[in-house]
């Protein structure tokens, strides 16, 4: 009995044991609960799980694939064929005629067949000789597509810190506007208590009590508002940096002014010199340039050395083995004009390339010339925005005083603490649009 009852408490003992074993294994994740984000972790994580730096890294990935097939027609090529038939041949009706009329037989019999297997292997090598320099020219655009590939990679990567910091922005933006929509929720629910006060001792009229409560359900409905704005603004960083299931956090209030020195001129020569994009394009010209002299060595011959063993055997006597080796020399003579279109379209297609390379400069020069006219509004829009944050508080600070002393009116509270709310707006705004411009001109000048 007593082993019994050991048994059971042992047992009960291993289940939450068993039970820890059975669970999955949770491993951290780049976020936890209650982390403080700064703009740079943030951006660090999106280069880490967004897909679509994954895919660019993928696509140098397959760019450096296509150098290797390239590079390949350097090397012989080598195959084995092996190869087995089951043969069986037919009588032949003249020699068994003769022979039965030879015999004085006359069976009408036309002989019999015989079945035998027969099995033939070899091995085969080809290598280039020469072909005009068509393989360096293959490996070259290649590589030329590579180099073109990494660029896309960084402009992928730009965009990428672009959408993030844009998002880490609007967070910083709804957080401040949101708070300040719970500061003018507190305030006129203070003005309501004040209003109900004077209302009960008689000195203000029941209008004050009224008008105080509606103000009090606008700013209720405004922070609501604000809450949800917010809450979108966090799915988006959340989306943006590749964790759409994130846990709870809070991000560093950085929404700040810092003063970019640079003239207009000097982005734009950045923009020229170090946009990814551009790189890219241009990298692609030179490839197109090279696919012309690619296409026109379809003129030329290709000159190929060719080496094969044979072996071929089966159930009869017969046996043959041997070699060979040669070489080959392919000269075209008329492919239905096939080289000559070849050549016209690689020539449409650089040309093509270098259009759309003008285009891209000319895009990049407009973007650095946008962004930057935008940094400077936003820059001088700061210091009156925030003069008139400092005005409006100080307003609604005497007409709020003016009321509790009894000489003031609620529409003078009402108007003061809309200016206030409207100000404060109006200030978080402009240090967005400055730090959203700012961030646009570090991409549109190729910063990294």
């Amino acid at each position: 009995m007593n082993k019994f009852i050991s048994l059971i408490i042992f047992a009960a003992l291993l289940l939450p044991i068993a039970a820890a074993a059975q669970e999955p294994v949770k491993t951290a994740g780049p976020i936890n609960t209650g982390d403080v984000l700064t703009l740079n972790r943030c951006v660090d994580i999106a280069l880490q799980h967004q897909p679509a730096v994954a895919a660019a890294q993928y696509n140098i990935k397959a760019s450096e694939s296509r150098v290797g097939e390239a590079q390949s027609a350097y090397y012989p090529q080598i195959s084995a064929q092996g190869e087995y038939n089951r043969i069986r041949a037919l009588p032949s009706s003249t020699s068994s005629l003769s022979s039965n009329v030879v015999s004085g037989v006359g069976t009408g019999s036309f002989g019999s067949s015989k079945s035998f297997d027969q099995y033939t292997a070899s091995a085969i090598l080809s290598q280039t000789i020469f072909d005009f320099g068509k393989t360096p020219m293959q490996v070259g655009i290649q590589k030329l597509n590579l180099d073109a590939s990494r660029a896309d990679f960084d402009t992928t990567r730009a965009q990428t810190i672009l959408s993030v910091k844009q998002a880490f922005y609007g967070i910083l933006q709804a957080q401040r506007n949101f708070d300040v929509a719970k500061e003018t929720v507190a305030q006129f629910t203070q003005h309501l208590n004040q209003a109900k006060g004077f209302y009960e001792v008689g000195t203000h009229p029941k209008f004050d009590v009224t008008k105080a409560e509606v103000d009090l359900s606008n700013a209720k409905l405004t922070l609501i508002t604000a809450g949800n704005a917010l809450r979108i603004a966090q799915v988006t960083l959340n989306n943006t940096m590749g964790i759409p299931d994130a846990p709870e956090y809070a991000v560093e209030d950085s929404l700040a002014y810092i003063k970019k020195e640079i003239t207009m001129a000097q982005a734009i020569e950045s923009a020229l010199k170090n946009r990814p994009e551009i790189q890219a394009t241009d990298l692609r010209v030179k490839a197109s340039d090279e696919s012309i002299n690619l296409a026109r060595t379809g003129y030329f011959p290709v000159i190929t050395g060719n080496a094969a063993y044979n072996r071929e055997s089966g159930d009869t006597s017969f046996r043959e083995e041997g070699w060979n080796a040669g070489v080959v020399i392919t000269v075209p003579i008329f492919n239905g004009f096939l080289t000559h279109h070849q050549v016209q379209e690689s020539i449409a297609t650089a040309n093509a390339a270098r259009a759309n390379y003008a285009v891209l400069t000319q895009n990049a020069t407009l973007e650095v010339q946008q962004a930057f006219l935008n940094l400077r509004a936003a820059e001088e829009r700061i210091p009156t925005a925030e003069l008139g944050a400092q005005q409006a508080a100080e307003n609604l600070e005497i007409a709020t005083g003016r009321y509790a002393a009894g000489v003031g009116n609620p529409v003078e509270v009402t108007d003061a603490e809309v200016a206030n709310t409207n100000a404060k707006t109006a200030y978080i705004q402009a240090l967005y649009d400055y730090n959203v411009a700012l961030a646009n001109l570090d991409k549109a000048m190729g910063m990294r």
